[in-house]
């Protein structure tokens, strides 16, 4: 087994359960901790566990984009496509969607550790500058999961730390009612979504004004920078 200096706890998302196995064990010749799900809903549940995720876009049960559009929304932990998708185009969905880096399979051990020292060290890179979210008097703080309002600290659910971060990613921008159940609740049934309005109202009230969330009408709720 190769020693390393660095060493990850690695979520391998393949839909293949020999690729995954083969995957893991390689992972975990090279000294990596490895682990493997085999569905989109299960990379959901498990992403938070891991330092670096690797992606298969050809997912069973859904498009592995649009995995990674939830996971990027929701975290920042590093994220590699590793697919058999291997088109410019399919390379630039993949980079929009959210991954830090694309690898078209097939591909070398050795090229794929290159790229995941390469993507964790431009995370160490970015992270503390991109640690905070500020929207004037309201501070988030991604790495430690704390919200301040003019100083003070926010006592926020899970949940509604999760709500309060997708929707203060893109200030302005509206989010579906679908996007929302999606991203926070990984689920697209329509029919479930007032929960979000039992969220909103308790960020509203928790932050102290119904100015922050504004909920466009028939649509979703947006963010607002004051």
């Amino acid at each position: 087994m190769t020693q390393l200096t660095d060493a990850w706890n690695v979520l391998v998302v393949e839909g293949d359960a020999q690729a995954a196995l083969t995957l893991v064990n390689d992972l975990r010749w090279h000294g990596h901790t490895a682990s493997a799900v085999t569905t989109g809903a299960a990379a959901l549940e498990e992403h938070h566990t891991a330092d670096l995720i690797l992606l298969d876009l050809d997912l069973p049960d859904v498009d592995g984009l649009e995995i990674c559009r939830s996971i990027s929304a929701l975290c920042d932990t590093p994220l590699i496509a590793v697919t058999a998708r291997d088109s410019e185009l399919d390379r630039v969905l993949g980079l929009q969607a959210g991954a830090d880096d694309y690898l078209a399979k097939p591909y070398g051990v050795r090229e794929l550790l290159a790229r995941m020292a390469a993507v964790m060290r431009r995370s160490r890179a970015g992270r503390a500058a991109a640690r905070d979210m500020d929207l004037g008097p309201l501070v988030i703080d991604q790495e430690t999961r704390e919200v301040r309002l003019d100083g003070r600290t926010v006592p926020l659910t899970r949940k509604e730390f999760d709500l309060l971060r997708l929707l203060s990613s893109r200030p302005g921008a509206v989010f579906t009612r679908r996007q929302i159940l999606s991203q926070i609740w990984h689920d697209t049934d329509i029919r479930r979504s007032r929960t979000i309005d039992t969220h909103v109202s308790s960020l509203r009230r928790k932050l102290g004004s119904s100015d922050w969330v504004v909920t466009v009408r028939g649509v979703g709720f947006k963010m607002v920078r004051r």
